[in-house]
């Protein structure tokens, strides 16, 4: 059965789908989700557990990534995502459920990414879930992958609402404020590229390789951070948004005037580019604390959040560490392996709405696009970035 025809027959079933699965006040105390994460570059599958209390715990993570397949062209090609995320998730389901000891009878929801992210991908994980939730008569949760991010410290460190995140990854970065599941206040954005796609560029620029983050990271670590003179992009702006596309176009004069390039000559351009962007991170995120803080209650304590790939940068952890201990707010990061793409982010956001009442209807459709806030006033230049 082609994708087309299965979306159809989803919709007619979809009616008695919804008088069979429903979550209200009869919820059980306990929640056990499978989660499908499968936006960009990772298919990944977890299983995780959500205690009556709000505790989470993790019962099974697989990532299978496709760095291999994407190298050769330097980013990621979303045909090629999409094919292989066909080829393993059927498996990987299989091996997540097997780990974490369940079957699907043991499940009390599946939660699927239902955007944003390359639409070929997101397709097949939501498909995947829409065929185990009618199969299983489970509540399906469609999650916004920016969501699943934005809520991985309250299955990590049972951070409390409110907090103000940062959210920086290949395709976006943010500052928002979470007052809980579903609510977020956009405080500034990305006019241009995002942090980690800024990151990536300039691995491609310097040849570094795929996936550009940690290559550009280590190379950092070796350089001199003051030997290029990069400039610091709307530094001194009264607004909390970043613009990361004229570092870029810097760094590349900068690597064409010292061609041909030496090892060192990369690595110092390396570490020029992450000053620059410490830099700018932490003035934008303190201007953002400032108006954070206004918005909390007296009694209400200050906490900073960082998520999404770029958070597992070592050098931007240390300085928002600095800053947060400067301006007084408790920072916390996931660990690492939770920091970029996973199926237990998306697991547990599906829990956290479950938590809250019913799922999604079988028709919930795969976005390319999905801002977490909606009545965000548009930002010029930003385009779908904001």
């Amino acid at each position: 059965m082609n994708i087309f025809r299965f979306e159809r027959n989803i919709a007619i079933k979809s009616i008695r789908y919804r008088k069979n699965v429903t979550r209200n006040s009869a919820l059980p105390q306990e929640l056990i989700i499978l989660g499908l994460e499968s936006s960009c570059d990772e298919t990944a599958i977890a299983v995780v557990r959500r205690s009556a209390d709000g505790h989470g715990e993790i019962l099974s993570n697989i990532i299978l990534s496709q760095i291999k397949d994407h190298a050769p062209y330097g980013g990621v090609v979303p045909e090629i995502a999409a094919r292989a995320h066909v080829d393993h998730i059927d498996r990987l389901i299989l091996e997540a459920l097997d780990e974490a000891r369940i079957g699907f009878a043991g499940l009390d929801g599946v939660a699927a990414t239902s955007g944003p992210g390359l639409i070929g991908g997101v397709m097949v994980g939501l498909m995947s879930a829409k065929a185990i939730a009618l199969a299983y008569d489970l509540p399906l949760i469609g999650v916004n992958h920016l969501e699943g991010h934005a809520l991985t410290v309250r299955l990590t460190n049972a951070v409390e609402f409110p907090y103000l995140l940062l959210l920086a990854s290949g395709g976006h970065t943010q500052l928002l404020t979470v007052y809980g599941v579903g609510q977020y206040r956009r405080i500034g954005a990305t006019l241009d590229d995002a942090l980690g796609e800024a990151y990536d560029k300039t691995a491609k620029l310097l040849s570094l390789g795929f996936p550009g983050g940690p290559a550009v990271e280590a190379a950092a670590m070796e350089g001199d951070p003051e030997r290029f003179a990069l400039p610091r992009p709307l530094k001194g702006s009264l607004e909390p948004n970043f613009s990361f596309s004229g570092l870029k176009t810097a760094l590349r004069h900068a690597a064409q005037d010292n061609a041909p390039l030496k090892a060192q000559d990369i690595r110092d351009l390396c570490a020029s580019f992450q000053a620059a962007v410490t830099d700018v991170l932490s003035e934008k995120c303190a201007l953002a604390m400032r108006l954070h803080a206004q918005s909390l209650k007296e009694d209400t304590a200050r906490r900073f959040v960082m998520a999404g790939g770029v958070a597992a940068n070592t050098a931007i952890r240390q300085s928002l560490t600095r800053l947060c201990e400067k301006d007084g707010f408790e920072l916390t990061i996931p660990p690492p392996r939770l920091c970029t793409d996973n199926g237990a982010m998306i697991a547990w956001a599906g829990a956290e709405r479950l938590a809250l009442g019913p799922g999604d209807d079988l028709a919930i459709p795969a976005r390319a696009r999905w801002p977490l806030d909606a009545d965000a006033a548009p930002l010029k230049g930003a385009g779908v970035k904001a």
